[in-house]
């Protein structure tokens, strides 16, 4: 399975004023970015930046106080103007999130989990998901393991099986919340392998992660986010190798050179 390209020349999801508070305090302050068809969106920063809660707002799962959310199709959400249900679960239906703890449902099995969405959400034929996620779970080296549940996999497991749940719903863009973040050492490169491939094949990414050679060599633009703003954007060469802002430069030398005197 591949994304389907329209060939549009519009950005296929657009962020403009995104603001966020949770109590007194802004996690969001005016996010504005856009990802275009195709392309992988990196964002990079500090936890506690804001960037799981760009993602959420995208996904509709937070509701900002203020900001503009379109998306290709028609699709705008007015986040100021108390959207509708119905404009919300719009948007959702274009996107499809991978969360950092998987998220997997424990009582179902990796089939049951990765079909629920199709048939419940889509409308999907119960044959034609199951067909369609036995062929995703061959895909990622994961075909032997349709009929167990979830606390018999591994946390690379796991998130690979909540990866192929995402690529059932065919998003229009998939979003990864630190993906890798809650797994062991070993088990990372399984997952990032799995992400490149998809990024290879055309499928839209935004990509909230730590991991920095994934973002160097796969990402068409870095964004470094702190404080609920974003700081810095560009090409990941420009970004990693000659970043322009101060505190862009603070936070790769911390992440990259971790034992260096400040």
């Amino acid at each position: 399975m591949s994304p389907t390209n329209t060939g549009q020349d519009a950005p296929l999801l657009e962020v403009t004023g995104l603001c966020k508070k949770f109590g007194t305090h802004e996690v969001l302050r005016g996010i504005d970015l856009s990802v275009d068809r195709g392309k992988v969106l990196v964002l990079i920063g500090p936890s506690g930046s804001g960037k799981t809660t760009v993602l959420r707002s995208i996904n509709g799962l937070e509701t900002p106080e203020v900001g503009v959310v379109t998306a290709a199709g028609g699709i705008r959400v007015d986040y100021a103007a108390k959207p509708a249900k119905k404009d919300i679960l719009a948007l959702r239906d274009r996107t499809a999130m991978v969360f950092q703890h998987y998220n997997l449902f424990p009582h179902m099995t990796v089939l049951e989990n990765i079909i629920e969405g199709p048939v419940q959400v889509k409308g999907v034929r119960k044959a034609q998901a199951i067909s369609e996620a036995e062929a995703l779970l061959e895909r990622v080296g994961m075909a032997e393991k349709r009929d167990v549940y979830p606390f018999q996999l591994s946390g690379g497991q796991a998130q690979r099986v909540g990866i192929v749940r995402a690529l059932a719903l065919k998003p229009d863009l998939l979003l990864f919340d630190e993906p890798t973040s809650a797994l062991d050492p070993e088990l990372v490169g399984d997952v990032l392998v799995v992400m490149k491939e998809l990024a290879d094949e055309g499928w839209t990414m935004l990509v909230v992660t730590h991991e920095l050679a994934f973002a160097r060599q796969v990402a068409d633009e870095v964004l470094f986010m702190d404080e609920g703003v974003i700081i810095e954007r560009g090409a990941p060469r420009q970004m990693f190798s000659a970043p322009r802002e101060e505190r862009t430069k603070q936070f790769l030398h911390r992440v990259l050179h971790p034992l260096d005197d400040d």
